[in-house]
């Protein structure tokens, strides 16, 4: 049974560990990008959020007739409200986020090694973990921007505020609510982030593994190095498998989560008020709503998201 060390080099060609990265290099490039994927795929967001909230006698009831509502109402800006909030607090979330993955990786899989575990296996824990510790750090910074970029993504629909801006927002939130009011949702945001992040990354991991012995690669990736352009397909497609893992398990978090933390300062509906409410109005299917933006979502950010950050790895690697 190979190692945890020759395993990390048989991937040495797909995979750039963290001690090998200009770290400047990596923290500035990584943000233009990511800032790039962001603006993207933003409405998407948008759409499932207010699907998410969306009352019971709301006409708008599937994505194609909320994004005609929002055109019709805001035009295109309106599918980018909350977005000035969005990407100020994204950044340092990312830059804590991609820390903590990148450094937890390769104690994981050197914690995971005496098991003896399959190689797939072994990736999946090891990422799976990473991924889990990546998310709950930066959730402390995530939360408060999610809280106030939600709200400012549904005001005026559904019955919800209208505010000016996210300083609005999140001064009303402070006054009604203290601190804490920032922080609403922040157990279920664990709760969905860190099990979605171990999930995705868990099966990221181990698909990629899986894919390349389907290839023929296997333990031989440094004897017979894959180009650039079939690097990118595995990783592509291991980004798609992840996002529909991951949107699958932990929508209805997802959902309880949005709508807790968007509700009025005047309405503080328990978690289990919440769940109530959904099935009633829809059944047990009322969990799963903005389940198709979310798996696009996911799918579409995981896939850029993933390509882009091995396509940064790649580039701010330190000459040997």
């Amino acid at each position: 049974m190979e190692t945890s060390n020759t395993r990390v080099h048989s991937f040495a060609q797909t995979e750039i560990n963290w001690d090998k990265l200009d770290k400047t290099k990596f923290y500035v490039v990584g943000a233009g990008l990511f800032t790039g994927i962001t603006v993207a795929l933003y409405p998407v967001s948008v759409v499932k959020t207010r699907l998410q909230v969306a009352s019971k006698d709301t006409v708008e009831r599937n994505a194609l007739s909320v994004i005609r509502g929002i055109l019709k109402a805001d035009g295109i800006p309106g599918l980018y409200r909350g977005f000035g909030t969005v990407i100020t607090g994204a950044i340092p979330a990312r830059i804590i986020f991609l820390t903590a993955l990148e450094t937890t990786k390769i104690a994981a899989f050197k914690m995971v090694e005496p098991f003896k575990f399959s190689e797939a296996t072994q990736a999946a824990i090891a990422n799976g973990i990473a991924g889990m510790s990546g998310s709950l750090l930066a959730q402390s910074v995530f939360v408060p921007v999610d809280v106030v970029s939600q709200k400012l993504m549904v005001q005026g629909y559904s019955g919800h505020a209208k505010y000016s801006g996210g300083i609005d927002v999140a001064c009303k939130v402070i006054k009604s609510d203290g601190i804490r009011g920032l922080y609403r949702g922040f157990g279920l945001s664990v709760m969905t982030y860190a099990p979605s992040s171990a999930v995705w990354w868990a099966s990221y991991g181990s698909s990629q593994r899986v894919i390349w012995r389907l290839l023929g690669h296997g333990k031989d990736l440094e004897k017979a190095p894959p180009s650039h352009g079939t690097i990118a397909l595995v990783q592509a497609t291991g980004g798609i498998i992840a996002g529909a893992t991951a949107s699958c398990i932990t929508t209805p978090l997802d959902t309880i989560k949005t709508r807790l933390q968007v509700m009025g300062h005047d309405k503080r509906p328990s978690t289990v008020h919440v769940v109530k409410n959904l099935i009633a109005e829809d059944g047990w299917l009322g969990l799963y709503r903005g389940l198709g933006p979310r798996f696009f979502s996911m799918s579409a950010w995981g896939t850029s998201m993933i390509l882009a950050y091995e396509y940064l790895k790649r580039l701010c690697a330190k000459d040997e």
